[in-house]
């Protein structure tokens, strides 16, 4: 066999190709081989070369072969050459593999066209950072999405899809995972894409809508106390796993992402459902439960256990039982009374035109975080139905110390609505009372006021009486009549000191004692009234009730010069039908009202100008002229 060895004097190892790019003869060895042959075969007997005639050119004095007789020194020497041939070889590929993997990423190395061959770790996270902050604005763009016939675009930080940096840096560093040729070799390593798939999950479902069929989520409600089972079916939808893959596969490639629709199972069944309500939503509510605690005891019936018990299934259609802290303590209020101190917040009374501060105080409440786990274990139990109690302290959100801070100064705005039938009417007697329960809240900068937050429901127990209500286009009496009206003077007195308005809702008819427009309703706790202190002070609510008049005054620092209001026109004007009701306790007759459109606009000035205003704008229905009895022949 003929072995070649082409070197040059002065430079051992003239060039050598890696990937396109030509290295240094003193960096990267190339051997060129035409055959290499190692044998322990002896050699052939001596004689004159096959073909060869005596005498011609090549052989020797006497025709002999040129090399002579294979002696066995002159096998030694040929060993030795080979020998020698397959060290420069193994050389030479050492020499390429050393340089092939110098650096702790082998050369050659590409990730999304960025070279991070021959660099450390370190460095190759550098570079590849550097990329993908210049491709920002491009990794940075919302994918399209495909879910069944819905399309949507998802924004990679809303769901965490991003080129994880560091993995990729390291799969590209793994030469097992990623071999690499040592003569010729390049490669380019895949990115690692990160996604959160409990988010996309979440931002897939807000655009793809209903699935058909839909898969059914097993829970358990009750019926007063009687448990009402919902079995599982299975349907189509989203598998948060598969859904993050087929995202991570896809959004490098710029084309829309197919995300599957797969077949959902519950993953509670229905025979779990049957024992769930055999063996703890029946015995949960049969009999009460009786807390003791070191200021007294006090039970949990069986109708506040119902109302907070959860046995509904999360959307992969498990049930994990739990008690609803917030719920049970709802529930349980007339019972926590005869433990609990509530907290009183610090804060100012408006006395003679001036105010004057009134100190906080803690309170003691049940810790009802741990009374609702301690609960949800004794519920399957139909014996042992008894658990501790814990009591806590709580101190006041506001305390004295910290009232001069708030920058409550003087009244910034005030309204008066005014009402008829003295405070002898059931009407007159919730407006005070609703009144008393606001007056001094006190609302720190940047908080949001709730009106049904602040005050709970508002029943009988609360000290409230029944009085006329709209209800379903009509007046009829309900429990709470009139605080409407308190409400409309509350929303005046933040809309005129200025301060944000967040929910309110105005009457479907118009009354004449409200400016139009510019007033509210509520009805717990479907209809809410909300404001927040959007200036840098706090504020105190101060209220004050007449035999025929309700005023709400905001006390804080002035930030307007003024707010006022204009108003267009009425247009589309609307006049009430005549109908004729039943007879009876629940018949309230009325004259009518006409219905109307209007605009309002809020107008802010400061410093003499025009800040800034805000637009109002309601349709009011037609009142009916509502009349108790038949109608004439």
């Amino acid at each position: 066999m003929i072995i070649r060895c082409r070197c040059s004097p002065r430079t051992r190892f003239p060039v050598s190709l890696y990937g396109d790019k030509q290295v240094p003869a003193n960096e990267a060895p190339t051997v060129q081989v035409k055959a290499i042959s190692f044998s322990d075969e002896p050699d052939p007997v001596p004689g004159p070369r096959r073909g060869a005639a005596s005498g011609a050119a090549g052989a020797g004095p006497d025709g002999a072969n040129p090399d002579g007789p294979a002696t066995p020194g002159r096998r030694r020497r040929r060993a030795l050459v080979a020998g020698g041939v397959a060290a420069v070889v193994l050389a030479a590929a050492g020499g390429t593999a050393a340089y092939a993997y110098s650096g702790e990423v082998p050369r050659g190395t590409s990730v999304l066209g960025v070279d991070l061959g021959g660099k450390s770790r370190a460095e190759a996270t550098d570079a590849l950072r550097a990329d993908l902050t210049r491709r920002a604005q491009t990794l940075d763009a919302p994918v399209s999405v495909r879910i069944g016939d819905q399309t949507a675009q998802i924004k990679p930080a809303d769901v965490g899809l991003a080129v994880d940096v560091e993995a990729t840096v390291a799969a590209s560093a793994d030469a097992k995972a990623h071999p690499v040729s040592l003569l010729f070799g390049s490669r380019s390593v895949d990115p690692v894409i990160k996604v959160d798939a409990e988010r996309l999950d979440t931002e897939l479902r807000k655009v793809a809508g209903k699935f058909s069929p839909e898969m059914t989520v097993p829970r358990i409600t009750f019926d007063g106390t009687t448990p009402k089972p919902v079995y599982p079916k299975p349907g189509k939808g989203l598998d948060p796993t598969q859904s993050a893959e087929a995202l991570r596969a896809g959004w490098l490639s710029g084309q829309p992402v197919t995300i599957p629709v797969v077949d959902v199972q519950p993953a509670t069944s229905a025979a779990e459902v049957d024992q769930l309500v055999a063996e703890l939503a029946k015995p949960a509510t049969a009999k009460p439960v009786t807390v003791t605690t070191d200021k007294g005891k006090f039970t949990i019936p069986g109708t506040a256990i119902a109302k907070s018990l959860v046995l509904a299934g999360d959307k992969t259609g498990k049930i994990h039982p739990r008690v609803d802290e917030k719920k049970l303590r709802e529930a349980i209020d007339r019972q926590l009374d005869t433990v609990e101190t509530d907290p009183r917040d610090a804060t100012y009374q408006v006395e003679g035109g001036k105010l004057r501060p009134v100190a906080g105080a803690g309170g003691r409440q049940v810790d009802t975080e741990a009374l609702s786990r301690d609960l949800l274990a004794v519920l399957p139990s139909s014996n042992k139905r008894e658990i501790n109690g814990t009591i806590k302290s709580v101190e006041p959100k506001i305390t004295t110390e910290e009232l001069p801070a708030l920058g409550i100064k003087e009244k910034v705005s005030s309204f008066t609505t005014h009402f008829t039938g003295g405070m002898s009417s059931p009407r007159s007697q919730n407006i005070r009372q609703i009144a008393k329960e606001v007056d001094g809240a006190l609302v720190k900068p940047g908080e949001t006021f709730s009106l049904n937050g602040h005050t709970g429901p508002r029943d009988y127990a609360q000290g409230y009486r029944d009085a006329p209500v709209i209800l379903d286009g009509k007046l009829v009496p309900g429990v709470g009549g009139g605080t409407s009206q308190f409400t409309t003077t509350l929303f005046n007195a933040t809309y005129y000191a200025g301060l944000e308005d967040v929910e309110h809702k105005p009457h479907s008819f118009w009354f004449s004692r409200y400016p139009p427009v510019i007033e509210s309703t509520i009805f717990y706790p479907h209809l809410d009234f909300k404001f927040r202190n959007n200036t840098p002070h706090g504020l105190v609510i101060d209220t004050s009730v007449t035999n025929s008049s309700v005023t709400v005054s905001i006390w804080s620092t002035k930030i307007w010069d003024s707010v006022t209001t204009e108003w267009s026109p009425r247009r589309n004007i609307t006049k009430p039908k005549l109908i004729h009701l039943t007879p009876g306790p629940s018949c309230i007759a009325t004259n009518g009202i006409d219905g109307f459109t209007q605009d309002a606009w809020r107008i802010f000035r400061k410093d003499g100008k025009e800040v800034k205003r805000e637009k109002f704008t309601w349709r009011y229905d037609a009142e009916p002229r509502y009349v108790c009895g038949p109608k004439p022949n």
